[in-house]
């Protein structure tokens, strides 16, 4: 999208290859649902016909005779932050729906779609109307942690894909006291910058599973200088790095020569505050890298070097948590949970109406005892 916001460089948290799932829709009469998270660009062939008529790369519903609106709600692969949405009518053009509006919410387990009927939504994106074959943009005013969204079309139609980008905000009860990739993007770990991203966008490095193609890494254009390109990521909070791996697979004439690992706190302008955790190491084309680092200083933020430039698939840090850094992270989820979502998350505590009536909680205060108490392994 040509000026896009800058939002869209965040990660699309519904996306299928981040685990997002449509677990319901009110009709998929002429194309299907799980069309909407799909990763890929929309695409469309004219003149190519099945049984429910022209075929589209996205989710159709029938033509309404009532007053109704048809809804889909989609389970976040990694629940977060809301920045913006796209609604994306790709090649819908008399078949596209006038208006559309979002809704999120939070919820603890994994709810099937009546439970989820039932639930508590808030309107992130207000009713607003659509252009038909066209990304349409809405930027979004949350501060608070959404697990699911609900798409609703007003009356009817198609709607080719359904973007959610935002920042992933890990549950820190999933997060053992023991060694977890700090960097992953569903542990909470972001990309705040990089030198270049002319053919795929860094924050791949930090996705779920392996990287199935190329594409699925992070790739920069070919450099004509003596300089070389760059990674900055915000680990999901302080820990101590054991083990990087570097993964350079699918990249066989376009893999980095060789790359290093800096470090450093939360003062991320002063250079003298950065070390090194890997000096710059030779790398094959192709290779999962791992590679033991003897720092044991902790760090919030690591900026990956590659020389010259170049493609890499993935990239693990692997470490523990500080005691500052897990309760840091306890605060920040519990501080942008919904006020529905916290009270049961404090369900049977003594403490809970006060706690959740008086986020957010300060990062300099001890810990409340009832938080603490969901970390107990």
């Amino acid at each position: 999208m040509t000026g896009a916001p800058a939002w869209t460089l965040l990660p699309d948290l519904a996306s299928r290859r981040l685990g997002g799932s449509v677990v319901w829709a009110s009709d998929e009469t002429f194309a299907e649902r799980e069309n909407l998270i799909k990763p890929a660009a929309p695409e469309f062939q004219a003149h190519t016909f099945g049984h429910k008529g022209q075929v589209y790369d996205g989710w159709e519903t029938r033509r309404r005779r009532d007053p109704g609106a048809d809804q889909a709600i989609i389970r976040l692969g990694v629940p977060g932050v809301v920045h913006g949405v796209v609604i994306d009518t790709a090649f819908f053009t008399g078949n596209y729906p006038p208006e559309a509006s979002v809704e999120g919410c939070a919820v603890e387990g994994y709810p099937g779609p009546d439970e989820l009927a039932g639930a508590t939504w808030h309107t992130i994106v207000a009713r607003s109307s659509l252009r038909g074959d066209h990304a349409n943009v809405f930027d979004v005013d949350s501060d608070r942690r959404w697990t699911h969204v609900r798409l609703t079309i007003h009356p009817d139609g198609g709607v080719a894909r359904l973007r959610v980008h935002g920042e992933p905000v890990a549950d820190p009860r999933w997060l053992p006291g023991d060694v977890i990739d700090l960097a992953a993007m569903d542990n909470g770990g972001q990309v705040l910058g990089c030198s270049d991203m002319f053919y795929a966008r860094p924050v791949n490095l930090i996705a779920p599973g392996s990287a199935a193609v190329m594409g699925e890494g992070w790739e920069t254009a070919r450099r004509r200088d003596h300089g070389n390109d760059w990674v900055l990521l915000r680990l999901a909070a302080e820990g101590t790095i054991t083990v990087a791996e570097l993964d350079t697979s699918h990249f066989k004439g376009n893999a980095p020569g060789w790359a290093g690992l800096r470090g450093c706190g939360d003062d991320i302008d002063d250079a003298a505050a950065w070390f090194d955790l890997l000096p710059r190491t030779r790398l094959q084309p192709d290779t999962r890298h791992r590679f033991r680092l003897g720092a044991d200083q902790p760090v919030t933020h690591v900026r990956l070097n590659v020389y010259p430039d170049g493609g890499m698939a993935r990239l693990r840090l692997y470490g523990r948590l500080t005691d500052a850094g897990r309760d840091r992270l306890i605060r920040t989820w519990f501080n942008l949970l919904p006020a529905d979502q916290a009270a049961v998350v404090l369900a049977g505590e003594k403490q809970a109406d006060r706690l959740v009536s008086a986020r957010p909680l300060d990062r300099d205060q001890a810990l409340p005892d009832p938080l603490a108490r969901l970390l107990d392994w």
